[in-house]
């Protein structure tokens, strides 16, 4: 039987979206389902099968001090890293798009940081703060400050690991914002020019609020990246000292490898995807508003 047209189209249309559906529910909606599941479940162990808890991991969680540890520190992290990531990539951005000697030069040692191995950037951010040879203390030195154990310090590992995150993500999101940038007519600047309007007056109505979309668009993408980092904590620090820079990606993951408690784990990582879900909404609901599409 010939399909219609109509019919022949609406499958046509399926048969492409097949192969990035499967990949989402595969490794998107399903381990979301599954990891909601195991967090009503205990972790099995040898000789003992898993069985129903309820919300006895829940009740675990709200009265464990490392996650809220964690959790309070991630929040200080993500709001220390995002802002003044997000800014300098827009300073950097606004800086190359112009008429700069060296501009070649200069977009390259800007987004050289983003196409390193995070875990080479982890071992050249240590040797930076390495006590007494470290290029950080060497510095201090020349200003008689003496050797400080950066890494070792509760009050200064998280702001070790923010500096790392605002060196590292600030020349990833430039190439968005160099992109948006550049795909602004130039004959606006040149009518707001002859109207008497200054470059600053022009940069905070006209080009800031046509950047709008590449700002959302960031902004979800950092707050995603302040919640997820693993690597540098690893090679860093190990969440210590005292858990003062543990993060709660990295608590889930002592928790499920280190500890083999998975149903806790699941449990854990609930909370994260509520937090990202809670985040994102908030950002699409109060920053949509103000976006601009051309």
């Amino acid at each position: 039987m010939r399909l219609s047209h109509k019919t022949s189209r609406w499958v046509y249309a399926w048969l492409l979206l097949l192969p990035a559906s499967v990949l989402m529910v595969t490794f998107t909606h399903y381990p979301i389902v599954g990891g909601i599941f195991s967090s009503f479940f205990s972790t099995p162990r040898q000789g003992r099968p898993s069985r129903f808890v309820g919300l006895d991991n829940y009740a675990y969680m709200a009265n464990d001090p490392v996650f809220w540890q964690v959790l309070k520190n991630n929040f200080v992290y993500a709001f220390g890293t995002i802002p003044v990531s997000v800014c300098l990539a827009l300073l950097m951005a606004v800086w190359v798009n112009g008429k700069l000697p060296g501009r070649a030069v200069v977009r390259t040692a800007y987004f050289t940081p983003t196409i390193l191995p995070m875990i080479a950037v982890a071992n050249i951010w240590l040797f930076f703060y390495t006590p007494q040879i470290g290029i950080l203390d060497n510095i201090c030195g020349l200003f008689g400050i003496h050797s400080h154990s950066w890494l070792g310090d509760p009050s200064t590992a998280l702001g070790c690991l923010m500096v790392l995150a605002i060196w590292k993500d600030a020349g990833f999101f430039m190439i968005f914002f160099l992109a948006a940038l550049q795909g602004i007519s130039p004959e606006l600047e040149e009518a707001a020019l002859i109207e008497g309007a200054g470059r600053w007056y022009f940069f905070r109505r006209v080009t800031l609020p046509l950047l709008m979309p590449t700002t959302l668009f960031v902004l979800v993408n950092s707050t995603i990246n302040s919640f997820k980092l693993v690597d540098h904590i690893f090679i860093l620090t190990k969440g210590g000292p005292d858990n003062a820079s543990s993060l709660l990606l990295y608590y889930i993951y002592e928790v499920a490898f280190g500890f083999w408690d998975t149903a806790y784990a699941s449990t854990l990582t609930v909370v994260l995807l509520l937090i990202l879900g809670a985040l994102a909404v908030t950002q699409f609901k109060y920053i949509e508003k103000r976006v601009h599409y051309q």
